[in-house]
């Protein structure tokens, strides 16, 4: 039985088919789909799901989840794994006890995330975790349920990498057999497993390494139901034996489209494991090769290591990769296209074409969203040439776009307080940072607990629109029942008020007499989001 599925709905199907028991996520596209799904079958199939509050604490809960004994799954965007990286690292040596996959999407090319052009495979190198990379959603299902194998099997945190081309494209996926896990998991005391402390933690990293070798031992003798293969394209036309392309994840459907269109048979190693790498398997491949194509998106880390094979079994072998490709932004086929057509002498009428160029469009605020009346209320109040203005992501990162051009810097989550704290301690000069209710929740309780202790005297002005619209209208703690204010008083704060934006003379009003305070001051900005207004009628 066959279903066409997006790239996010077939890791969710595989989840199920590996009998997952445990599912915990914090929302970010491209990955907001797999937590969206869950949220509606988790009680239909008796799995423990949850929106945690960020997704270092999501990777936590799921840990936990797994060291008693579950397997549980934990999806979260590529900036995500920034916030869960303090305890990634710990956690590897430690190992689990049931099993843990982590799905990790990254958005190369920026088409949703502002801050940078992320490549999670960093990660894999840094953090030693065990990663694959799917290219389709078939590959989407079949890696998360060798990924529930290698974890169980090894007691080890296993990543599964995802691209948005992955996430969100669609193909036809053959379904398995859902399998449901019942029953509660235990925790049974074991200090010498979970407390890294030294000297043990020494020795635990020598474990975490003996792990990794026994799996690049398994993957050597092909004992994984699905492992790296190689392919070659059947056209009757000229062979370029010495020529051969290495690639991964979704850039293996760009080779596939590429040499299609040059009507070209060449041999393709295609990597599913991004780390640890299958060193023979590619010694292998390019031993007998004069010239080799490596074929990855963003950094060159793929091409790196092959180098580095390359020196003991074909030091002549000529290594093409980012001097022909770019590092920046997703390949293309025709990016593909050019850089083999080079390398072969092929002519195609699609190599040889510009690349397509698109109608850029300006993003904007929904119509009737209440940040509109926010921004405008903050012009009316204060001289925007004197007041910096502190941004970060959600819906309210439109602030920096026309017509209200009030951003002055922009990175991440909780950091627009954190950083106007620093500019206000270090010059004197007036801030505004806006935060949104969830970001609130996720990392801004810290800043605002720090301008308070380190007294400065910045204006924070929450914006509470009742959801975490940007990403598909989740669950937040305020929309369950916490209290922003609360929290916000808990933390010392004495100058405190809540105003619906359509009250613009008051928050006009209230702006400029918060903007003078000597101490830290905050707004709540309490009106739903249109569509959670819409939702509720």
């Amino acid at each position: 039985m066959k279903d066409i599925l997006l790239g996010n709905q077939a890791i969710v199907r595989g989840a199920l088919e590996s009998g997952v028991q445990f599912v915990s996520t914090y929302p970010g596209t491209p990955v907001s789909g797999i937590g969206d799904a869950f949220a509606q079958i988790a009680q239909k199939h008796k799995i423990c799901f949850e929106y945690s509050v960020n997704e270092k604490v999501a990777l936590e809960a799921g840990a936990g989840a797994s060291f008693s004994g579950l397997r549980s799954l934990v999806a979260m965007k590529n900036f995500g794994l920034n916030v869960a990286s303090d305890f990634l690292m710990p956690l590897m040596y430690t190992g689990i006890k049931g099993a843990l996959v982590l799905v990790v999407a990254d958005d190369v090319g920026c088409s949703s995330s502002a801050q940078s052009e992320q490549n999670s495979r960093g990660y894999s190198l840094m953090a030693r975790v065990p990663t694959l990379e799917p290219s389709d959603p078939q590959e989407c299902k079949n890696f998360i349920k060798l990924a529930f194998k290698i974890s169980e099997k090894y007691k080890i945190p296993v990543m599964i990498r995802t691209t948005t081309r992955v996430a969100l494209q669609s193909a036809p996926v053959s379904l398995g057999k859902i399998v449901r896990s019942v029953g509660k998991g235990k925790f049974v005391k074991d200090a010498d497993q979970f407390v890294t402390m030294p000297p043990r933690v020494l020795e635990m990293k020598q474990e975490l390494i003996d792990k990794l070798e026994r799996i690049r031992q398994e993957m050597a003798e092909k004992k994984f139901s699905i492992f790296n293969f190689q392919f070659s394209i059947n056209f009757q036309c000229q062979i370029f034996k010495k020529l051969g392309i290495i690639t991964s994840g979704v850039s293996y459907l760009y080779v596939r489209e590429a040499l299609q269109e040059l009507k070209l048979n060449l041999p393709v190693l295609k990597l599913d494991f991004f780390y640890p790498l299958a060193e023979n398997q590619i010694k292998d491949f390019i031993k007998p090769l004069k010239k080799v194509l490596v074929v990855e998106e963003l950094e060159p880390y793929l091409e790196k290591e092959i180098k580095i094979l390359a020196k003991d079994v074909n030091p002549g072998l000529k290594i093409f990769g980012k001097n022909l490709l770019p590092e920046i932004g997703e390949l293309r086929p025709e990016h593909v296209m050019q850089a083999v057509a080079r390398l072969t002498n092929a002519k195609s009428q699609v190599a040889q074409s510009k690349l397509p160029v698109f109608t850029s469009r300006s993003p904007q605020l929904c119509p009737g969203c209440p940040y509109w009346l926010v921004f405008q209320a903050v012009k009316n109040a204060v001289d925007t040439k004197k007041i910096i203005f502190g941004g970060e992501i959600g819906c309210y990162m439109m602030a920096g776009q026309e017509p209200h051009n009030l951003q002055d810097y922009l990175y991440c989550m909780g950091s627009s307080a954190g950083v106007a704290h620093g500019i206000s301690k270090s010059t004197g000069q007036k801030i505004i940072s806006f935060i949104g209710d969830s970001s609130f929740f996720h990392t801004g309780i810290p800043a605002l607990l720090n301008a308070v202790v380190n007294k400065s005297n910045i204006l924070i002005i929450i914006l509470d629109n009742r959801t975490t619209a940007m990403t598909g209208h989740q669950p937040n703690p305020g929309t369950r029942g916490i209290k922003i204010e609360n929290i916000v008083r808990a933390c010392g704060v004495q100058n405190l008020k809540i105003i619906d934006p359509k009250q613009i003379k008051i928050f006009e009003k209230t702006v400029k007499e918060f903007i003078n305070k000597s101490c830290a001051a905050v707004i709540i900005a309490r009106s739903p989001c249109k569509f959670v207004k819409t939702k509720k009628a």
